[in-house]
């Protein structure tokens, strides 16, 4: 079974990851039984959404009013107090300890923001648009863009700065590494901060790659605005009320499924069968730059041809003569459950030891002795992952992540799907191909959680 699935993933990226240490009490659960009643609840909603008429699948993403607020002229001082805080990291960065469980910069891009802003961006709001660190600059300058931004350009730059930096994330030799984070940082800064001073906020909104991810989480978060009031709904409510984005934007979120997906399969045994590395006897990242960046390049043209090609089959079984560009457009949006699925179950062990790391950061953010939050001889402590009954509670939250991803975005698809057509028998033939490839993706995310893993 094990070897079919491998053989599949090839082809077929998802989206998870898990901390190794506690792999070795994963392996001793009944991951079978758990894997094999994730497909069997997607399999049921699969069923459910045959029967269910149009007027209440849509009801299932009305949000509901909660209570009225008024617009208000957004200040750019939150942006500068993060940009201030980044410039500080980055500081540290290249001057003080190397050690990236007490440098500030690796703490506060991949625990603060990466692992626990992201994933409150998804489920809360759009915290990101009053910190992100290039805004309040650009106010506080307060200077017109002198150039427009090419129409032509779209959201293209977002796409490839969000393959740069899923390559970095997941091939450079360390990218923990106070000093080479600092410098890409820095980089990666710059460059944006100058796009935004040439062509205004639009810059942040089609070309810089991790504003262009923020607010894409942020169509899933459960609270957002609309008609002047606060609203909770569902998983995706703000999503499934957009138009088609752009092509370019839909491939962004179809990438972000696909490099999830990779960021989980490069730790497997079989992905280092696959590049001919003993996992038992890894001899460094170094070693294998090239491998995992063409594994990641394979992974996202894997995903986006798969999902291109069901979406086809889709449309010929229901007489569809829109482009297949149209529909990757159309349904592009219900992969980010997903996407998000697997970010929470891909990193829920992580975050459990590394945002220990970074509060003990907090607590003394200078290094001098300070007791800021009274965590003055706190020990970092990983003994969840040496227990049985803890051990089996962060893998069923890991898995029911995936599920509810898996779930919610079988709903927003078939939502599309009774907008596009005539009848409920069209929307129904023209999902088939993608309700088979949903199944198989839920197989294969709960495989990767429960997979032996490497170095």
């Amino acid at each position: 079974m094990r070897w079919w699935l491998g053989l599949f993933v090839l082809c077929l990226p998802g989206r998870a990851l898990a901390h190794a240490s506690e792999q070795g009490f994963v392996l001793l659960l009944p991951t079978d039984l758990y894997v094999a009643g994730g497909v069997a609840t997607v399999i049921l909603t699969l069923l459910l959404i045959a029967i269910v008429p149009r007027r209440v699948a849509e009801a299932l993403f009305r949000p509901l009013p909660l209570w009225r607020v008024r617009r208000r002229p957004r200040r750019g001082w939150l942006s500068l107090l993060s940009l201030g805080l980044l410039a500080w990291a980055v500081w540290r960065g290249w001057t003080g300890d190397q050690d990236p469980t007490e440098s500030p910069l690796p703490l506060l891009v991949w625990t603060a923001f990466w692992l626990i802003l992201v994933s409150a961006q998804a489920i809360l709001g759009d915290l990101w648009r009053g910190l992100n660190p290039w805004t309040g600059l650009w106010q506080l300058l307060g200077r017109p863009a002198p150039l427009h931004y090419p129409r032509a350009l779209g959201h293209w730059p977002a796409v490839l700065m969000l393959l740069a930096f899923a390559g970095y994330l997941l091939a450079d030799i360390a990218p923990a590494n106070p000093e080479r984070l600092a410098r890409a940082v820095a980089l990666y800064w710059a460059l944006n901060m100058a796009g935004t001073l040439a062509f205004g906020p639009r810059w942040l909104l089609r070309a810089e790659a991790l504003s262009v991810l923020m607010r894409a989480y942020a169509g899933l978060a459960l609270f957002g605005r609309r008609g002047g009031h606060v609203a909770l709904g569902l998983t995706g409510w703000r999503w499934s009320r957009r138009a088609a984005p752009p092509l370019a934007l839909a491939l962004f979120l179809v990438l972000l499924l696909g490099i999830g997906s990779f960021d989980g399969l490069n730790e497997t045994f079989f992905w280092f069968g696959v590049i001919g590395q003993n996992p038992l006897e890894f001899t460094g990242r170094s070693a294998v730059v090239w491998q995992s960046l063409v594994g990641l390049l394979i992974a996202c043209a894997g995903l986006i041809a798969v999902f291109a090609a069901t979406l086809h089959a889709g449309a010929i079984l229901a007489e569809d003569a829109r482009p297949l560009s149209r529909l990757v457009r159309l349904y592009a949006p219900t992969l980010l459950p997903i996407a998000f699925g697997y970010h929470l179950a891909h990193y829920l062990p992580t975050l459990l030891v590394e945002a220990q790391y970074l509060a003990l950061m907090l607590n003394d953010p200078a290094g001098q002795g300070a007791n800021l939050l009274g965590l003055k001889g706190m020990q970092v402590t990983t003994g969840f992952f040496n227990t049985r009954a803890t051990v089996q509670a962060i893998w069923l939250t890991q898995a029911g992540a995936v599920v509810f991803g898996h779930v919610v975005a079988i709903l927003m698809a078939h939502v599309v799907a009774l907008r596009l057509y005539d009848s409920p028998r069209r929307a129904l033939m023209s999902q088939l191909p993608l309700a088979i490839f949903m199944v198989l993706y839920t197989l294969f995310g709960l495989w990767l959680l429960a997979s032996p893993r490497g170095a």
